[in-house]
């Protein structure tokens, strides 16, 4: 079966810039790949590359079979696209940006009419389908902005950064939506800076930094890439810590950090349980009092934080 997204050597330059150096990726149909990094990594050109907003300077891209430069037209009617900002118009309702969208894909007009009931019932918008959109939080009009992008019944979706600027609450509805999307076979390419969205919706993670692809898995098979344990404390004082990653230092495998604010400090190890006990005890000989302890494997930013070297950049809610 042919990939629903493939690209192949994909470059793409602003000038000076190459935004895209050589991207190779493939998504099977049916699955949701998630692609990290850092800002200016490459993300969202990627994104338009594929959804025809941008032409390729380089390489090739496939999606739902049909090449992006030379069959843009009929590919536009096979993908759904959401950016990272509700693309809908605030004056209208939301069965009126609907309707609107239906009729801009050249359904008709009673199919379009149709299709926008059949989406406001499956985003939960019924209620509200026939208030002002500019009365809608920020959840319903991310919600709305999705709806729009399946109109066409397209095969592939693109979300670029769909959770961005939302409150927890409203991330995770979108995020159960997405899943049933998924359920009903749509293939989903999601661009995210948050670690948990990534881990939570995708089947496979592609990592970019500088307009290529540096790491690909699953969010396990990424985190056995960094490799080892993490014993992380927490302190009673802040003033303890240069004393305690002294004290650690002999257990540590790699590079420990620590962090005055909140009195952690997290310590790269290897041995299980074990090497906890052996911490703590290396801590109480030196009075050094610990607030609270555990013994974890990697997180996908510590992924992001060894493949990419910092960590990734979220804008705050609401913003």
């Amino acid at each position: 079966m042919a990939p629903a997204i493939l690209a192949e050597g994909l470059v793409k330059r602003y000038g000076s810039i190459v935004a895209l150096d050589g991207l190779d990726l493939e998504v099977a149909e049916g699955t949701v790949m998630a692609l990290l990094g850092p800002n200016g990594a490459g993300k969202t050109t990627a994104v338009r590359v594929f959804t025809t907003l941008l032409p390729p300077d380089g390489g090739k891209a496939t999606v739902a079979g049909l090449d992006v430069v030379a069959d843009a037209r009929a590919l536009r009617r096979e993908i759904g696209v959401s950016g990272q900002y509700a693309a809908v118009d605030e004056y209208l309702t939301g069965f009126e940006n609907l309707d609107m969208v239906g009729r801009l894909y050249h359904l008709g007009a009673r199919r379009s009419r149709e299709r926008a009931r059949e989406l406001l019932e499956s985003f939960d918008l019924v209620e509200a389908g026939d208030r002002p959109v500019k009365g809608y939080s920020g959840g319903m009009r991310r919600r709305l902005d999705l709806a729009g992008a399946l109109v066409g019944s397209g095969k592939v979706l693109f979300l670029d950064e769909p959770t961005t600027g939302l409150d927890p609450r409203a991330r995770f509805g979108l995020w159960d939506v997405v899943e049933d999307l998924v359920r009903g076979g749509t293939t989903l390419l999601l661009t995210t800076q948050y670690m948990e969205e990534a881990e939570r919706l995708a089947d496979r993670i592609a990592v970019i930094d500088h307009g290529k692809v540096i790491a690909l898995g699953t969010a396990d098979e990424l985190k056995d890439q960094v490799g080892g344990e993490r014993v992380e404390l927490v302190l009673a004082d802040a003033n303890d810590l240069e004393t305690a990653r002294s004290a650690l230092l002999p257990i540590a495998v790699g590079e420990i950090q620590t962090d005055r604010g909140s009195r952690r400090i997290t310590v790269p190890v290897t041995g299980g349980s074990a090497v906890l006990v052996d911490a703590l005890g290396r801590l109480s000989e030196l009075s050094v009092k610990v607030q609270d302890v555990g013994l974890r494997r990697p997180t996908l930013d510590d992924v992001f934080l060894a493949l990419t070297g910092h960590e990734a950049e979220v804008e705050e809610e609401g913003k």
